[in-house]
């Protein structure tokens, strides 16, 4: 018997003691109080038992680890979970583990411990069909001190069962719920994950979407099907039996493909996008690392002053600013309680209009916050450019955001900062929608596949703002901050350079959005500083290689 379960008998036979001596003695619960002869008066106080805290001992953390991989290895679900912190969510996972993933068995074995995280390789047999299948990965555990009871526990986290597993997520193992696809590109060449890796995410997006309706069979493998709401798809784990892939067509220019990757991958961090201005295709997209979460489609940073090609506009329709005109660039200017600077601090003295986007002066944008209504802005960016409209590119991405704003959250958000936040695939759309002077919403795959409905801009650009914006960019592109990337650039091209301020970053976001002929191309380099320098040359290369 469980000593708990003794010194509960023990107490309740006390209690009964009590209680029976109680009415012994003919006195009702208030004269016993008069008398001060209440339970637990004078020495007789109970002591509490100190709680030990503090990080689990070297020891503690090897025995604990073993035990709780022991009891996981043998199936034995409730004395694994009573080893972790969350014994609930344990015991859902581990449970899970067994019969929706089929794991018959598992054997675990520790390795050597860091501190407090312990690794540990799973050799585990999954039966599927009457045969039993291999399947051996690595994870770790933590184990950390339990704050009630002071014993040791294990840290309980999804990823403790697999390195993939991210909270909500479940295993699975039967027939695949997407059948496999042949990505294709769009002229018919086959894009795999193992040439082109920075692809596997969307790859995998396509197949959770589109892997019925390319017509393949599904086959069984072992899964991870994301919680609900989750930004990443399934993604497959084991492939026990090959299903019947379908051939799903892509927007995707494999040469260009490439060259995307090849120049993100120069980089520790970057993202880059190419899009076709006349329709909308996606071209390209890259990020560096390859693997993980796709920054070039989801991502959310403040834009910087690439984000002037829309306040351009903004400025240019409400007959704020023109081509030709003079145009304040002084070093300081104050709005709303924050001084704004230009980089440097420079200034252009009786500077036109121009001058200041090809040189990205910072103060020549603040200053006109003033005459601008809250929502102006973010009418421009949504109306003309179909900025913040729900996007249907085929696989998920956020589609860009520029907020209602006032006072200096406003003057900020003229200039890529505030609450104004994008990722390359919006980028390259404005610089495409500055191209053409027509939103037209990129999409990875031919809307005609599944009659989903494209995003609509609610405005067609101005013809004199489009005419001006132009050359503003042309401008920059050959004599202002984009000059040296796209140096011999030929065609019909223009550009704007972007960096970004970052609390707590040494170096800004580097940015740089572009076009030359019918490709049109955005990148961003996290702390890669000045976007001339940086994001740039990655966006030029894309240029040239798509003309």
């Amino acid at each position: 018997m469980r000593s708990g379960a003794r010194a509960a008998i023990v107490g309740a036979v006390f209690a009964a003691m009590v209680g029976v001596a109680g009415c012994g003695s003919g006195q009702d619960d208030s004269s016993s109080a008069k008398d001060g002869a209440s339970a637990g008066s004078g020495d007789d106080k109970p002591s509490l038992k100190k709680v030990k805290t503090g990080p689990p001992s070297a020891a503690e953390v090897k025995t604990t680890a073993r035990a709780f991989l022991a009891a996981w290895a043998e199936g034995e679900t409730a004395k694994a979970a009573a080893l972790t912190d969350d014994s609930g969510a344990a015991t859902t996972a581990l449970s899970g583990y067994r019969k929706k993933a089929r794991v018959a068995k598992v054997a675990l074995e520790a390795g050597q411990a860091s501190g407090a995280k312990v690794p540990f390789s799973v050799n585990a047999q999954i039966s599927s069909g009457g045969a039993s299948i291999p399947w051996t990965y690595e994870s770790s555990l933590t184990v950390t001190r339990d704050t009630e009871t002071g014993k040791p526990v294990v840290a309980w986290k999804s990823s403790v069962v697999h390195p993939d597993l991210a909270e909500g997520d479940t295993l699975k193992t039967g027939a695949s719920e997407a059948p496999p696809i042949k990505a294709v590109d769009r002229d018919g060449k086959e894009l795999t994950a193992a040439e082109h890796p920075t692809l596997k995410t969307v790859l995998a997006a396509l197949r959770e979407r589109y892997g019925k309706k390319a017509g393949g069979k599904p086959g069984v493998e072992t899964w991870i099907a994301r919680a609900k709401g989750s930004k990443s798809p399934d993604k497959t784990l084991k492939v026990l039996s090959k299903g019947t892939p379908g051939t799903l067509r892509t927007t995707i220019d494999a040469s260009l493909q490439r060259t995307a990757e090849q120049q993100v991958g120069k980089r520790t961090k970057a993202s880059v996008v190419a899009v076709k201005p006349s329709t909308g295709e996606i071209l390209a997209l890259a990020n560096s690392p390859a693997s993980g979460f796709n920054t070039a489609f989801q991502g959310s940073y403040a834009p910087g002053s690439t984000m002037k090609i829309i306040t351009s506009a903004t400025l240019i329709d409400k007959g704020l600013a023109a081509y030709g005109k003079p145009h304040p660039c002084p070093k300081y200017f104050s709005y709303g309680g924050w001084k704004f600077q230009n980089d440097k601090k420079f200034e252009i003295k009786k500077g036109t209009f121009e001058q200041s986007f090809a040189r990205s002066c910072n103060t020549a944008f603040i200053s006109q916050a003033g005459k601008l209504k809250n929502d102006d802005l973010t009418n421009e960016a949504r109306d003309v450019f179909g900025i913040g409209l729900n996007w249907q590119t085929g696989v998920p991405t956020f589609d860009g955001s520029v907020p209602v704003q006032s006072a200096a959250s406003k003057a900020a958000s003229l200039i890529g900062q505030g609450g104004v936040r994008m990722n390359p695939l919006n980028m390259a759309s404005v610089a495409a929608t500055a191209s053409t002077g027509t939103f037209r919403q990129p999409y990875l795959v031919s809307p005609s596949l599944d009659n989903r409905t494209l995003a609509k801009a609610s405005k067609t650009m101005k013809s004199s703002t489009h005419d001006q914006l132009r050359k503003l960019m042309n401008l920059t592109a050959t004599s202002g901050t984009a000059a040296e990337a796209m140096a011999g650039m030929s065609g019909d091209f223009g550009a704007k350079t972007g960096s970004a301020e970052v609390d707590n970053q040494e170096k800004p976001n580097g940015w740089f959005s572009a076009y030359r002929d019918d490709v049109a191309a955005a990148g961003v380099v996290p702390e890669g500083g000045h976007g001339g320098d940086t994001a740039g040359p990655m966006v030029a290369a894309l240029l040239r290689a798509g003309g």
